[in-house]
């Protein structure tokens, strides 16, 4: 039977029930959902709205439902919709009429937006773990690196020559962005709707700061129309999931390049790969890869909930329950992609020798060449014109600037003397 039954004259056929429910998605808030019961009953008691027995009952059958739960001894019903009623029907088919006044002073509206709010910062909490992780691993890796040479790259052609630890630390860079944006985020998740009742509050006299406390929220939601209709906190943290993936793709499209041959930097390592039911020689970067197709799954997640929310009027509306779909899984995706990307980083080979040989084709000390003019006192856009002739004519010979002679230098420029040589060394200019 429904718990709101007393309105209707009809049941709800099996269709709408199970169109209705949610209970398909929403139940892995039992956790969330039975702590901030918890919660809620125990300012009841502690505020003589309800005794100080029966919230003691109520903490104690909950406290057993939830082992129960995780021991996977619960069955939940599309019947009871969500999560919300089904842990209340099961909990009044065992204590009675203390179950039935569990309910008092909340309304399902600001119920599901505490447990959102106390899931989401458990989330938050896994993928900063996670994101300090891959900053360390970047920074071993950086350590590592300091003295290994490969092109930089701009337009994906070879510009000039930089350090492997460069190119990681850019993106540690991101990476640390990432964890200030999940952090302020974090922030404004910390805040109690629970008390809010359905929009307008309740005439009982709870404590909402006791609540808080219970629940370690820093801060009480203060408007209570906008405490049970706001989904800004989930829309703030699936874009920083999507900003994250972002991130990780932009990494993830080197990690490929890097390992075809026809850049031979890296090797993934062989538990981190796979290989071609036809092409026994194949050995694919699949992990990067899925990680760069799953981006864009969590780019429609972040698009989902802003669709669900643009035209809503306040306060609550059917179509949020909506919201935890997109939120569950952004937060998932977000959490396997950085768990494993970490495993694929701290494995690979890198091929020192490969990325050397490729820094030193290019023509990517053609900008040296051009500061050190610039540093003899010609103004810089004659030294781009003199160093492009010069590139010019190192390809129509199939030369390098660096086996250029001196003699060679000076049919360009007069300016060039012996320490144009230390001026172009690649191994210098990339680790200097």
């Amino acid at each position: 039977m429904k718990l709101w039954k007393g309105r209707f004259s009809k049941e709800a056929t099996s269709s709408a029930d199970a169109f209705n429910a949610s209970i398909g998605f929403d139940q892995r808030l039992y956790k969330q959902d039975i702590l901030g019961s918890i919660a809620h009953a125990a300012m009841l008691g502690k505020q003589g709205i309800i005794t100080s027995k029966e919230a003691e009952e109520i903490r104690l059958s909950l406290l057993e439902l939830l082992h129960e739960i995780e021991a996977g001894d619960v069955e939940f019903t599309v019947e009871r919709e969500d999560i919300h009623m089904n842990i209340e029907s099961i909990l009044t088919e065992r204590i009675g009429d203390a179950g039935k006044r569990l309910h008092t002073a909340r309304s399902r509206n600001d119920q599901v937006a505490t447990d959102l709010r106390l899931y989401q910062k458990e989330i938050i909490d896994e993928i900063l773990s996670l994101l300090s992780r891959l900053s360390e691993t970047l920074r071993e890796l950086s350590q590592r690196h300091k003295e290994t040479v490969m092109p930089g790259y701009t337009h994906l052609q070879r510009a000039q020559p930089v350090t492997l630890s460069l190119h990681l630390l850019a993106y540690d860079q991101m990476f640390s962005r990432d964890i200030d944006r999940f952090r302020d985020c974090r922030k404004r998740t910390d805040s109690l709707p629970l008390g809010s009742g359905a929009l307008a509050g309740t005439t009982y006299p709870i404590d909402r700061a006791y609540v808080a406390k219970e629940l370690g929220f820093s801060a009480i939601c203060e408007n209570t129309m906008d405490a049970v209709s706001d989904r800004d906190f989930a829309i703030e943290f699936i874009s920083c999931c999507a900003m994250t993936m972002m991130h990780l793709s932009r990494f993830c499209e080197e990690l490929v390049l890097w390992s075809s041959t026809e850049f031979g930097f890296i090797e993934m390592d062989d538990a981190f790969s796979t290989g071609s039911s036809i092409m026994p020689q194949k050995k694919n970067p699949d992990m990067a890869e899925l990680i760069r197709g799953k981006t864009g799954r969590v780019y429609g997640d972040l698009m989902a909930l802003l669709t669900i929310m643009k035209s809503l009027p306040l306060a609550y509306n059917k179509d949020m329950q909506e919201d935890k779909p997109p939120l569950f899984d952004a937060g998932d995706t977000l959490r396997d992609c950085l768990s494993i990307f970490i495993d694929v980083i701290s494995t690979m080979d890198v091929c020192t020798a490969r990325m050397e040989v490729a820094a030193k084709s290019g023509f990517m000390n053609a900008t040296d060449a051009a500061d050190y003019l610039v540093k003899k006192g010609l103004p810089f856009r004659d030294c781009h014109e003199i160093i492009g002739r010069m590139v010019l004519s190192c390809i129509e010979t199939n030369k390098a600037i660096d086996e250029m002679t001196l003699a060679e230098f000076a049919e360009f420029s007069e300016l060039f003397e012996e320490d144009i040589f230390e001026a172009i060394d690649i191994r210098k200019r990339a680790t200097r």
